[in-house]
């Protein structure tokens, strides 16, 4: 792996660690560039991701420069192994973000476990932090039990194997030894925020790297999927496992902030967050898997936060479930110099009517499929119901958040949507309130955007009323049932020709000159394919886009056409999510035949 002159890696040369609630990313030269503990949404521990001089790294790496390597995920987990090839041997260095056996532990705990195969090697440790975005200035404390980190409020503790010998500075700690065919060393930093530190033993920190790969593959052999594909599905639902936060059920969009869509361009966002849009398609894909627990938790964490932050329902919550507080933009380089660095999104306050779909169509699916509402989300749900009858005539910012309102035209099959959902659990009376009305408005929404929403001339659904410009999230309109007939089935081929690089597509007209293809799209054409009975050719879209994943199989929001190159944020559940449902579609209308 090639960094810049300036120290940056490329975003789809990260493997992403996760423990149920911190995320770390991880080079393939053994850096760990960003590990925001104790929760993802935590300031950034470590951040050269962003800032490659003053954000922080712990690197593990042989002292020999020309060192060869070859990494890999262990198979079914979200622990990375590297194999690490120089002239005086060959040593394997397994890296995780450890849990513990009742799951994630009280603190965090970053684990690099180093095995020597053959000769010896040297080796090199630096754990330097960050200064949090310019929020603390780190210091190192030495204790005999080993270096104390002090970042803020957090409190960091390196620790290793009594071969190591850990030298400390002001504001690191490094190290160098080696390792011989036959032998292991283990290093750990054990993190807490505002929480007493745990200087945990060596050795338990090298039994919980195992426990936590078996916990993972326990996990991924949950995953309800045979056959074709099982790698690709099981590496998809791992990353997505990365994003939920497991004492609450909580699913962040994405792990990372401010990677951009286009280097050197201003669209940098913080995905921390829990859209209702992100979170219920997560939801989704996972029943779909069978992970009914992270399902159900997941949907009850959602269903709280709405009801503290009512009456009406939020593009977004925090993953402490409540509104966000504004953005900050801290004086950092940015990645590439992409600027500028968000903390915080600003489309937490936008009107955005597609989230009353988002939100009905997956409880709807959640309640037929055996659960039932408590009385408080009964009447909560409804009342929203009866806002979204009230509200969807109004514009609003549409799903990719745009500053100019308009009458988007996904955001009004989602709307037909909600209603629709609504009406069939009041129709089976799963939900009180009137389905009548409920149905009616969803007829009406119908001819509304056949009327108003369809462009003769391209036949086409369009971007929005009143434009002939296209717009990929329609083809969301297949998937929630408003449209798998011959409209949807042209409407594909004209985005095709309008918004398509190859197998990829762009969000909606005129946007590559912003920015990359957005993978989520490109798998919303396969399903919508499958879903309008072009079966072969979703099949043949399915095949070529499996190039799209990094050589880890993780996928960022967006992918530059022909070389394949990440952008955004990482990992993005968009990304993860679609790939799934699209590849579910395509088995599915196989099967019927």
């Amino acid at each position: 792996m090639t960094r810049d002159a300036d120290g940056f890696a490329p975003i789809g040369a990260y493997a992403v660690l996760g423990d149920g609630r911190g995320v770390a990313l991880l080079a393939a030269d053994g850096s760990v560039d960003w590990w925001a503990v104790p929760r993802l949404d935590s300031t950034p521990a470590v951040a050269a991701l962003l800032d490659p001089e003053r954000g922080g790294r712990i690197r593990l790496s042989p002292a020999d420069v020309k060192a060869t390597y070859e990494w890999r995920y262990l198979p079914h987990t979200n622990l990375v192994e590297t194999t690490w090839t120089t002239d005086t041997g060959r040593v394997r260095v397994t890296d995780s973000l450890n849990s513990g056996r009742a799951g994630a532990l009280p603190w965090g705990e970053l684990a690099r476990r180093i095995d020597g195969l053959d000769g010896t090697v040297a080796m090199r440790l630096l754990v330097q932090p960050g200064d949090g975005m310019r929020q603390w200035r780190p210091w190192v404390k030495d204790d005999d039990r080993g270096p104390i980190v002090h970042a803020g409020s957090l409190i960091m503790g390196v620790i290793g194997s009594e071969q190591i010998k850990l030298e400390s500075s002001h504001d690191r700690v490094e190290a160098s030894f080696e390792v011989a065919a036959g032998e292991r060393r283990v290093i750990g930093v054990v993190a807490a925020d505002g929480d007493p530190l745990f200087m945990c033993h060596v050795d338990a920190i090298d039994k919980r790297i195992d426990i936590s790969a078996q916990s993972w593959r326990d996990w991924a052999a949950s995953v309800q999927w045979e056959g074709a594909g099982r790698e690709q599905i099981v590496r998809s639902a791992l990353a997505l496992k990365t994003l939920i936060i497991a004492e609450t059920g909580a699913i962040a969009a994405a792990a990372t902030t401010s990677l951009p869509e286009s280097i050197g361009g201003p669209k940098n966002w913080d995905y921390r967050y829990s859209w209702i849009r992100d979170a219920v398609f997560t939801m989704d894909a996972l029943s779909l898997l069978g992970q009914q627990e992270e399902v159900h938790a997941a949907v009850t964490w959602l269903l709280r936060a709405i009801h503290a932050n009512g009456p009406d329902v939020r593009v977004m919550y925090t993953l402490s479930g409540g509104e966000p507080d504004g953005v900050r933009t801290p004086d950092i380089p940015g990645y590439q110099h992409s600027l500028p660095v968000q903390l915080g999104n600003s489309a937490a306050g936008q009107k955005q009517l597609g989230v009353y779909g988002d939100l009905f169509g997956t409880i709807a699916h959640w309640i037929f499929r055996g659960h039932v509402l408590d009385v408080g989300s009964n009447r909560e749900l409804a009342d929203l119901a009866d806002l979204c009858a009230d509200e969807w005539r109004r514009d609003d910012a549409g799903i990719w958040e745009l500053h100019t309102n308009r009458p988007y035209t996904s955001s009004k099959m989602n709307c037909w949507r909600a209603l629709d959902a609504a009406a069939r659990l009041a129709e089976a009376g799963h939900l009180v309130g009137s389905g009548v009305r409920w149905r009616g408005e969803a007829d009406v929404i119908r001819t509304w955007v056949n009327e108003n929403c369809w462009s003769q001339e391209k036949q086409a659904y369009t971007f929005y009323a009143g434009s002939d410009d296209l717009d990929a999230s329609v083809l969301l309109g297949a998937q929630t049932g408003f449209d798998t007939g011959p409209r949807m089935s042209s409407t594909i081929d004209a985005l095709g020709v309008e918004l398509g690089a190859g197998p990829m597509l762009y969000r909606y007209t005129g946007v590559h000159r912003e920015e990359a293809t957005f993978t989520a799209c490109s798998f919303w054409r396969v399903q919508a394919l499958a879903l309008v009975g072009r079966v072969d050719e979703a099949q043949s879209l399915l095949n070529q886009l499996h190039a799209v994943a990094g050589p880890l199989g993780l996928m960022a929001e967006m992918c530059v056409p022909g070389t394949n190159e990440q952008l955004g944020n990482l990992p993005q559940a968009l990304s993860h999510l679609s790939h799934i449902e699209a590849t579910a579609a395509v088995r599915a209308a196989r099967a019927d035949g």
